[in-house]
């Protein structure tokens, strides 16, 4: 994914989940994190697309799943410390994602 995003990442390339960000998840997407909330290794180790946040330099891991015709985003954010964390989980907009990956803002893996 790093080279995809041309990111350079050294140290630990663990992704962490805490309980705070399962509280975020849970509190600002409660519908989608029942959905989805069982999928979010499945969705870090093999997502669809990949791109990165400009305005916060997240990560987002964006999985396809075309049972339910939906793209749910997995956001990573790098603390001050270094390491990765899952922050949120949500299903994105369909017309969205597509102009994303028009304008390769997303990256098919």
């Amino acid at each position: 994914m790093e080279a995809l995003l041309g990111l350079t990442v050294t140290g630990d390339r663990n992704i962490y989940i805490s309980a705070t960000n399962i509280a975020h998840m849970t509190s600002s997407h409660p519908a989608d994190y029942a959905k989805y909330g069982g999928q979010i290794q499945t969705i870090l180790a093999a997502p669809d697309y990949v791109g990165q946040n400009p305005k916060d330099g997240s990560i987002e891991y964006v999985k396809e799943y075309r049972v339910d015709n939906e793209f749910v985003k997995v956001a990573v954010r790098v603390s001050g410390s270094g390491r990765y964390y899952a922050r949120s989980l949500y299903i994105l907009n369909n017309n969205r994602v597509k102009n994303y990956i028009a304008k390769g803002t997303l990256k098919k893996t």
